[in-house]
């Protein structure tokens, strides 16, 4: 498969740090990044901001969580958080698996990986993804993985969700290249699985195919609830199902 341009080498400065005994001395202070990601601009993640649970409102990940999704009568979505996780630019990333099936074949199959800094914006560290035809594999495009081939990290859920913010979500030249943009904090949203109310709602869009446009909704607590594409006509996927390990 023919890859899309390469964007550089990513150069990752990582703070060492000195640990005595197993622990790391609390009267070091960390700061997280102090702007979200943009383009095609490099970042630095320090793997010393990371390691703590996925409990962001708007997107918790806890491992054992499923959500289960709809769009339209045939298309079926199952997304799961695994306990194991993938050392990413020396951050342990979680795994999580997305399978998408269509009248119950199997249509794309996708590992993605996400951390948290201690400040609660998760990131988006890669995602390795397969499409798939009568139970053959005929692409893997979009796969992509920080640090590698000049791929970078982006934001899924920023700490601090304000409206305005625009921020990248992925970065793999001619690739990945996801954007979003925040547009509401306290919009009302009805799917099979319930109501909600104070959603998060954010325009996702990809200079790789301008006239893509999606609108998510994430419920606090939930994550995901509902994806509208307006790209190629009416396209709703909603939660039908969802489940999360009791604390």
């Amino acid at each position: 498969m023919k890859r899309g341009p390469a964007a550089g080498s990513l150069v990752i400065a990582v703070a060492m740090t000195m640990v005595f005994g197993g622990t790391v001395s609390a009267a070091t202070p960390r700061s997280c990044p102090a702007e979200l990601p943009q383009g095609s601009d490099p970042v630095t993640l320090d793997p010393a901001d990371f390691g703590g649970p996925i409990d962001n409102p708007y997107w918790p990940m806890a491992p054992k969580t499923t959500w289960a999704y709809k769009e339209g009568r045939t298309q079926r979505v199952r997304i799961s958080v695994k306990s194991r996780t993938k050392e990413i630019l020396g951050i342990g990333a979680t795994v999580v698996h997305d399978v998408v099936r269509d009248r119950g074949q199997l249509v794309e199959d996708t590992l993605d990986w996400y951390a948290q800094d201690r400040c609660g914006t998760v990131w988006y560290l890669g995602e390795k993804t397969a499409e798939y035809e009568d139970g053959v594999v005929v692409s893997t495009a979009g796969s992509w993985e920080a640090g590698v081939d000049g791929a970078f990290p982006g934001v899924i859920v920023p700490a601090d969700p304000t409206v305005g913010l625009t921020y990248r979500q992925e970065y793999y030249a001619g690739e990945a290249e996801d954007a979003a943009r925040i547009l509401s904090t306290d919009e009302r949203v009805q799917v099979p699985y319930g109501s909600f109310r104070d959603a998060l709602l954010t325009k996702d869009f990809t200079p790789l195919h301008p006239k893509m446009l999606e609108y998510k909704l994430y419920a606090k607590g939930v994550g995901p609830v509902l994806v509208l594409g307006v790209s190629k006509g009416s396209q709703r996927e909603e939660l039908i199902r969802f489940s999360a390990p009791t604390p």
